[in-house]
């Protein structure tokens, strides 16, 4: 006869049980930890949590916050997501972060992601001086990966330079947050680039490049750059575009860099063409601008066909568009995903999954629908 099941998981060895916890959500691993005293042991092992994300939704998670505290100190990889229109999670998440700035000298990556609407009047300065915390050099944390992309409170250059002088072996950093104002200026990044020479990915507001940051990519001694991920808002129509020469040169210097450009809403229909270069490896291209955008699609069909691989656009539906896309379609071959909020003819969607043999996902719509638009995974 069987052995009933409870009994069956005594004899899991806890190497395996370790391996098992180890994909578990916080809230899972809560609830294994109360289990018995062999799963509280297994799940207590540092490998448990080494990748780890915390989510701050709700008010009653601020008890399990509290006890999986001890843990933090084990953390290598962390991921913090919360809703900041409530105090009660900003309170947590606070909390957290000085904890990490106390307790964890083994922290490699930070990534935050907020969601929820931002409370009038409330800009994050409680996030962002605990983000000091963490940098402090007494605290000895020595992070190699920094992604603020999806947090929304203004970045400004004491932080920036702050962050890149006290984390030396940074990889990655992404600060290109989609705030409303870019407060980091071109100096600051090419402080950046001289205080961390591993540096290999950098994510920026458009307005906080300059030829000087493209002079610091271009040093004999700056190790190879892969990739550079670039917002684009109102306030870059008064800033001078970096020329055609210098994308050139930064290509050539790092063959591998890949670029990811993004057009918000609010940029002036006429500095998009200026923005956009010849030599630029762009890898990523999203056209939000609701804008008329033939010309501009012909001229990524004609620029960036070899390195193309996802495309974004936001436009107007009309027959131009409908040919343009075709021609893409048959130029960009290494295409992963195109999504296109606007209705096109089939024969736009009969393309892009005749030319595009590497294609994933599409949003491409040929009657009108009720929004979101979900995409389409090709199987």
């Amino acid at each position: 006869m069987p052995a009933p099941v409870p009994e069956l998981w005594n004899y899991i060895p806890e190497e395996i049980l370790i391996q098992i916890f180890y994909y578990l959500s916080l809230r899972d691993r809560y609830a294994v930890f109360q289990v018995c005293r062999q799963w509280a042991t297994a799940v207590s092992s540092s490998s448990v949590w080494h990748f780890t994300e915390i989510s701050c939704d709700s008010e009653d998670e601020e008890g399990m916050l509290q006890s999986l505290l001890q843990f933090l100190s084990q953390i290598k990889h962390l991921k913090i997501v919360f809703d900041q229109s409530k105090e009660v999670n900003r309170k947590n998440v606070t909390h957290i972060l000085d904890v990490l700035a106390k307790q964890n000298h083994k922290l490699q990556q930070l990534c935050i992601v907020c969601h929820g609407e931002n409370p009038y009047f409330y800009s994050g300065q409680d996030i962002l001086q605990s983000i000091r915390n963490i940098c402090n050099t007494e605290n000895q944390i020595d992070l190699q990966h920094i992604d603020f992309r999806q947090m929304p409170f203004t970045l400004d250059d004491e932080l920036v330079e702050l962050v890149a002088t006290t984390n030396p072996n940074l990889h990655s950093l992404f600060i290109n947050n989609r705030t409303l104002v870019c407060n980091v200026a071109p100096g600051t990044i090419r402080k950046v680039l001289r205080a961390c020479p591993k540096l290999s990915a950098l994510g920026v507001y458009y307005a906080s490049l300059s030829d000087d940051v493209f002079q610091e990519l271009l040093k004999p001694e700056r190790a190879a750059f892969t990739h550079l991920d670039i917002f684009c808002e109102r306030l870059d129509k008064y800033i001078p575009v970096i020329s055609e020469e210098l994308w050139a040169a930064v290509s050539q210097k790092h063959p591998q860099l890949c670029v990811d450009l993004e057009f918000d809403h609010t940029v002036p229909a006429c500095k998009i063409p200026r923005i956009l270069k010849l030599n630029i490896p762009v890898s990523t291209l999203q056209l939000n601008t609701y804008n008329y955008m033939v010309n501009q699609i012909r001229f990524v069909t004609q620029s960036y066909s070899s390195t193309l691989k996802k495309l974004t656009l936001q436009t107007t539906s009309s027959e131009d568009l409908n040919s343009s896309l075709v021609d893409l379609a048959r130029q960009c071959g290494k295409l992963l995903e195109i999504h296109c909020y606007c209705v096109v003819s089939q024969e736009v969607v009969e393309a892009f999954l005749a030319h595009c043999p590497s294609l994933k996902q599409y949003t491409l719509k040929v009657t009108k629908e009720r929004h979101p638009w979900k995409p389409v995974t090709v199987q």
